[in-house]
């Protein structure tokens, strides 16, 4: 069963396109667009013009939809890419995504082909069609996969093909920005007046053409035909930049450029009539009704009476929650597939002890609800699947579902037991700062959920070392951590090892040698995670009349991350922040203070971070203390100015040493 054909209209992306006209003598699609002809200079060509360090480029990128006599939606790809250096041989690897397990949607008609140019002539190596394969991810889930044939650096590779689909409500989103820049994209559509598409886009990226145009179509025959006037849009772009990685960005699909369509309406003619789910009511009806969602939760489990029966016992419904939750952890194995219907049902997947995220987590629902818990199934977005925009209707935008259980007015948990390292009172990381849409079946009801973490996330380090007079320092450093810094840092040390967790806390800093770790509290939820370390440290800078010490250790906030001038996304670090490094550093036998850090505070003109910093003399000992309070998690790319000049003056003074002079 195609799910977006059945539920209701699928959306990628919400971004935005400013219209520039340009003069209609302007030439718009290259002269060597057809397949297979190459400019001579393209083969040629070494670098790209217009972003000098990329590693490959797109050429061409065009899409021609329209709807067949079936009123099936076709898009016709032509896609020409540019292979510099070794680096961008990986373009060559091309998947094709498509719905196949239930044949709502196949590929048609690919060509593709290798062009180098060999002692100044073209030589051409056709794809071998026997090189081409089908993967099926899921029931509905199909990718078309294969490589190009001769691939090297100053290669062009070309292919085509045909994408069908058969749900006349849904066109596939049009990307015009890539990791890697794009030097030609156009979109064509031509869409019957029979349906009313809305048009949602992102990005600030000029259009070089936009025009529009209608023409005749019909499809049916005799007395059946229908005739409608097609809505024709062309829509071209030149010499878009790549999107690259930024720090603390919530996604590549929150912030590359490109345009979407959702079905809003269907003209009635001749009594061709059909609905679609356009209201969040329409939506979380869909969702209770469906086989693969709602139904789900009524589906009994194997022995599920012995963990009922035991959760019942116990005297608090936060005991009965934690009891259940890290049952369902830690009894059920991810196999890493995220949708927001299952594929194989929650009675299969608990049998085998493996399954979806949303199985896993209708599972941990039912399971809930049977032992006397308000709880509902939520849909979600999680952060590498962007954010959803409620203003527009579609399922499609969910990739999972988790469990919303309503504490009270003011206080509610968001369950994902997906994760092995997840808490139930602890909102999942990778869906702060969204919403999510949650299902009261029972009584037909639904409502959305700003997703965020208020308190701020505490994080202390404390450090007690002795500076000797050779310019080293040996001491020991306790990190004490709950919420997220928690789960990270358990995370990490099962999953890499001592080694690589020790060598995360000496962040890349070969002076710093820890010779013991001791975890305390790793398997009590509800205690900080603490971290003893043993250490000691060569001084760098230090000489026969100087040494210099940085107080900043154990914080990971020695390298600034935030070096770039510009920033094309906002900046979310997910979650309210608090971190305190207090130390006390013993002065060595014959020196003495030369210069301290003054002790200062620093504020944000937002107030969204502060920084204070005290430094002090006491007894022979050198007394600091640094607190950074990120009030909120969320900073908008318009304001980064101020938030680059202040990151930049931040790591200055965390990093500014204390200077001891011999004496």
């Amino acid at each position: 069963m195609n799910k977006i054909f059945t539920a209701i209209t699928l959306c990628a992306l919400s971004l935005t396109v400013y219209a520039q006209q340009v003069p209609q003598t302007q030439e718009v699609l290259p002269k060597d667009a057809e397949f297979g002809k190459i400019d001579q200079a393209d083969l040629e060509m070494k670098s790209c013009d217009f972003e000098k360090d990329a590693n490959a480029e797109v050429l061409i990128n065009t899409g021609d939809q329209y709807f067949d006599q079936n009123l099936n939606v076709v898009v016709e790809i032509h896609r020409r890419i540019k292979i510099f250096n070794d680096n961008g041989k990986s373009t060559a690897d091309i998947i094709i995504p498509f719905d196949g397990g239930d044949h709502s949607e196949y590929i048609t008609g690919l060509q593709a082909e290798t062009i180098n140019l060999v002692d100044g002539k073209v030589e051409i190596t056709k794809l071998d069609k026997k090189q081409v394969f089908i993967k099926s991810i899921d029931k509905i889930q199909s990718q078309m996969i294969f490589s190009f044939p001769n691939v090297k650096p100053g290669s062009v590779i070309e292919y085509k093909y045909a994408w069908n689909g058969q749900d006349y409500g849904y066109i596939p989103a049009w990307y015009y920005q890539e990791n890697i820049p794009v030097r030609y994209s156009e979109l064509k559509t031509s869409i019957p007046d029979l349906f009313e598409f809305s048009t949602h886009t992102r990005g600030a990226l000029p259009l070089a053409t936009y025009k529009t145009s209608l023409t005749n179509g019909s499809f049916g025959t005799g007395q059946d035909a229908i005739t409608f006037n097609n809505n024709c849009t062309d829509r071209v772009v030149y010499n878009i930049p790549s999107l690259n990685e930024e720090p603390y960005m919530t996604s590549t699909t929150d912030n590359l450029s490109s345009l979407s369509f959702v079905l809003m309406r269907i003209k009635p003619i001749n009594g061709f009539v059909k609905s679609r789910a356009d209201t969040w009511s329409k939506v979380a009806g869909v969702l209770i009704d469906d086989e693969d969602f709602g139904h789900q939760l009524k589906r009994k489990l194997t022995n599920e009476d012995a963990i009922i029966n035991q959760a019942k016992t116990l005297k608090t419904d936060d005991a009965k929650i934690a009891y259940i939750f890290n049952t369902v952890k830690n009894t059920m194995k991810w196999n890493d597939i995220d949708h927001w219907y299952t594929i194989n049902g929650t009675s299969s997947a608990w049998d085998v002890k493996t399954g979806t995220a949303t199985e896993i987590n209708l599972i941990l629902c039912h399971l809930l609800k049977k032992s006397g818990i308000t709880a509902y199934p939520m849909v979600v977005s999680t952060r590498d699947n962007g954010k959803i925009n409620r203003m527009f209707t579609y399922l499609g935008q969910f990739n999972r579902a988790v469990v919303y259980v309503p504490v009270d007015s003011t206080k509610n948990y968001i369950l994902d037991a997906s994760n092995k390292y997840n808490m139930y009172n602890v909102t999942p990381y990778n869906l702060l700062n969204s919403e999510g849409l949650y299902i009261d079946a029972d009584n037909h009801q639904f409502d959305f959920a700003y997703i965020t973490q208020q308190k701020p996330v505490r994080k202390s380090i404390y450090i007690n070392a002795e500076i000797k007079p050779d310019g080293k320092m040996d001491g020991m450093a306790q990190i004490s951590c709950l919420s997220y810094n928690r789960i990270d840092d358990i995370n990490g040390y099962n999953t890499n090892g001592e080694k690589k967790f020790i060598e995360k806390l000496r962040d890349d800093d070969n002076n710093l040698k820890i010779s013991e770790l001791k975890m305390q509290n790793m398997d009590v939820d509800s205690l900080p995670l603490v971290q003893d370390i043993k250490f000691n440290l060569d001084l760098a800078g230090s000489d026969d009349n100087y040494i210099y010490v940085n107080a900043n250790l154990f914080s990971s906030l020695y390298k600034n991350p935030f070096l770039s001038d510009k920033r094309s996304s906002n900046i979310d670090f997910g979650y309210p922040y608090n971190l305190t490094i207090n130390g006390v550093f013993k002065e060595p036998a014959g020196y003495k203070v030369d210069a301290l850090p003054k002790s200062v505070s620093m504020t944000m003109p937002d107030k969204g971070i502060t920084f204070k910093r005290i430094v002090g003399e006491q007894d022979g000992s050198i007394i600091v203390r640094y607190v950074i309070m990120y009030n909120k998690s969320v900073f908008l790319k318009e304001d980064y100015d101020n938030f680059h000049e202040f990151f930049k003056q931040l790591f200055q003074m965390l990093n500014e040493p204390i200077a001891l002079k011999k004496s």
